[in-house]
């Protein structure tokens, strides 16, 4: 018999999810400079099809810009994501938001993989994430090699779109690393039926690094106006050298400016 979709959604409290987002907002304020998006590299929502938003996997930071890009761009998709086992075993409060833990090596762990994976993309406005690397990869790295997990994707989500996404970090001038992502076009799960599994695999990998090369020429500009900021974190040294700073800025009757720059950009 056949589990209903509904039976094989992951848990996910949308009550816990919106809390976690605002605290991961916070952490991320604290330890970064900025999220960026690429103005050529935006997401759109408007259809109500099932988005499979696939990406590179350079840091542990990449948890959270999901569950940060979800609320800021896909807010009226449902999102989930698969996570290692171990990983969730360690952070089970992630069980709750819409993570399903998953052992990456083994055959069983690609079965549940692909059966979650249809149950939530069976459903309109539905959202699944998913770092395609499958272990952390240096952006730099060519070609970008995917599992092949994804390539099945559109024989069980046909009306889905598959949408690239590069994450790049780059220390420009602030203590903190700016976060810079872009998004690829999407495209049609059911283009890529017409191709068999390694073609559709070579074209899901090129349409990754295409973007992601695009972004990395955005990322050595160091030029902030190619970008949108869509989180923005704490900027200059902090503790008492900034009080100081703050303090002369006031005896002088000058604005006091956080950052290393002159201006933000």
């Amino acid at each position: 018999m056949t589990t209903p979709p509904s039976q094989a959604l992951p848990p996910r409290s949308a009550v816990l999810w919106a809390f976690m987002a605002r605290q991961f907002e916070r952490f991320f304020r604290r330890h970064m400079n900025a999220l960026r998006i690429a103005r050529w590299g935006q997401l759109s929502t408007d259809s109500e099809r099932p988005l499979v938003i696939y990406s590179n996997h350079p840091s542990w930071w990449d948890a959270v810009l999901y569950i940060l890009l979800a609320r800021e761009l896909a807010p009226t998709h449902v999102s989930f994501a698969p996570i290692d086992a171990a990983m969730l075993a360690k952070y089970r409060f992630f069980g709750r938001m819409g993570a399903f833990g998953l052992d990456l090596e083994s055959r069983r762990g690609a079965v549940e993989f692909l059966r979650r994976a249809r149950a939530i993309l069976s459903l309109p406005r539905h959202a699944l994430w998913i770092t395609a690397q499958g272990s952390f990869q240096d952006v730099r790295r060519r070609p970008v090699a995917l599992r092949a997990g994804v390539a099945h994707l559109p024989e069980h989500a046909p009306d889905a779109w598959f949408v690239p996404l590069a994450i790049d970090y780059s220390f420009w001038s602030e203590r903190g690393a700016e976060a810079l992502v872009a998004f690829g076009q999407p495209v049609a799960a059911r283009d890529l039926l017409d191709l068999p599994r390694p073609s559709r695999l070579t074209a899901l990998e090129e349409a990754l690094a295409a973007t992601m090369d695009r972004l990395a020429g955005d990322a050595i500009s160091r030029d902030a106006s190619r970008f949108v900021p869509l989180i923005e974190g704490r900027q200059g040294i902090g503790g008492i050298y900034d009080l100081w700073r703050r303090l002369r800025a006031r005896l002088h009757g000058e604005r006091f400016q956080p950052g290393h720059l002159e201006q933000r950009p």
